[in-house]
């Protein structure tokens, strides 16, 4: 298919926009409202082409297509413009300015990583519409009062935008706590330590960027080093709360037992003192280098994947036991013992990782070791960054993800 014809035959004014709002592209229809050829509009800057009327001290019509364009450029989605008043300067006499109202939508393209590449402004001029309104004579209506009716009805779209505005302020503020909030709990210090250990964080798309599912790393005397992941059950502030509660505990508890199955019984007698902490699952890894053991216990979670440099994985799976909390009485919890090899690396992670809708865990299991299998002489921060984009994951899933990657 010609896209390039296709854009340029479309019925609606069309700009297409670079990062740098600079027009790429216009088409005919385009063209033809603004009375401008697409050889006087395309490289030039779009507020260059199209400033504010100078005779209108209320012009406004540069500051508000300009926050709706740098919207779609900071959030990645389409933005839909309210009635908006915006002259245009005359063709040949640019000192003159003509009426023109214009109903707009601003929507992103995005690149091969995920980012917005372009801008397609779709413009409809809708000026004879307006002066319809204003020339109508209802039976009922005075034409003093449709005047007055139509200035109302501006200043109510002014207003609705002015709250949308607003809100979209508050919820950039809400986001900004959220994300401080988020890093300070998954604040893992003695991970400096540890070039060889990677981890990656991504809340689910559409959330407010934080989550219930965590990371942590737990230096141990004796060359030993715990390594966990835990998931609550949920988004936003509250499962992001219950996972900070829940992440101080292991950790406290990891530095004062002995092995990860009673880090995790301490853990699960917590978790039932915690509202909304009932089935979270979390699972425990702990390093010893100088043995090369890895000793491990589960509490409901998708089990750790050991990668040898040959390509074949191996489960950490014979450790499991139900989630935390989901027992009336307290039982002891399983822990299991298995050897490394140098060069091996270990992958925790949580079930956004491999699980997905209608589809059995196992599928996401099989698909996440023979990906894994690709990534056999990876560092561990190229083999996570190479895993996320292999399943297609870069930019967000259905469910949070929180993954360590750790080359032994």
């Amino acid at each position: 298919m010609d896209y390039t014809a296709v854009f340029a035959a479309l019925p609606s004014p069309c700009l297409m926009l670079g990062t740098d709002l600079v027009i790429a592209d216009a088409n005919r229809a385009f063209s033809e409202v603004t009375g401008r050829s697409r050889a006087e509009l395309v490289g030039q800057y779009l507020f260059d082409v199209f400033p504010d009327n100078p005779a209108d001290p209320e012009a406004d019509g540069v500051a508000t297509l300009k926050a709706s364009l740098h919207r779609v450029l900071a959030s990645g989605q389409t933005d839909h413009m309210v009635l908006q008043k915006y002259d245009i300067p005359v063709p040949g006499n640019p000192e003159v300015f003509k009426e023109r109202w214009w109903s707009a939508i601003n929507v992103p393209v995005l690149g091969p990583e995920g980012k917005v590449a372009w801008i397609i402004h779709r413009s409809e001029d809708m000026t004879e519409v307006v002066r319809a309104r204003r020339t109508a004579l209802l039976p009922s209506v005075s034409p003093g009062r449709e005047a007055a009716m139509e200035a109302e009805l501006y200043a109510r779209a002014r207003q609705l935008q002015q709250l949308n505005e607003e809100l979209r302020q508050a919820h950039a503020r809400e986001r900004r706590i959220a994300v401080a909030l988020q890093e300070t709990m998954l604040h893992t210090p003695d991970l400096a330590r540890h070039p060889d250990i990677a981890v990656r964080y991504l809340p689910a798309v559409g959330s407010l960027n934080v989550c219930g599912d965590w990371y942590d790393e737990v230096d141990l005397p004796a060359g030993r080093f715990a390594l966990a992941v835990g998931d609550v059950v949920g988004h936003g502030l509250i499962a992001a709360t219950i996972m900070g509660r829940l992440r101080s505990a292991l950790s406290a508890a990891t530095r004062a037992v002995h092995g990860p199955a009673q880090a995790l019984e301490v853990l699960g007698l917590y978790a039932r003192s915690v509202e909304g902490a009932l089935a979270a699952t979390a699972v425990q890894v702990q390093v010893d280098c100088h043995s090369h053991l890895l000793i491990y216990s589960s509490a409901g979670h998708p089990p750790p994947v050991l990668l040898h440099p040959n390509g074949t994985c191996d489960l950490l799976d014979q450790a499991t036991d139900p989630p935390l909390g989901a027992r009336p009485e307290h039982v002891p919890r399983p822990q299991t013992t298995t050897t490394y090899t140098p060069g091996d690396t270990l992958i925790l992670y949580t079930d956004g990782l491999i699980e997905r809708r209608d589809e059995d865990i196992d599928v996401g299991l099989t698909r996440l070791t023979t990906t894994l299998a690709t990534c056999t002489e990876y560092g561990a921060e190229h083999l996570a960054d190479a895993l996320l984009a292999r399943l297609d994951l870069t930019s967000g899933a259905d469910d949070d993800i929180a993954m360590v990657v750790v080359r032994l």
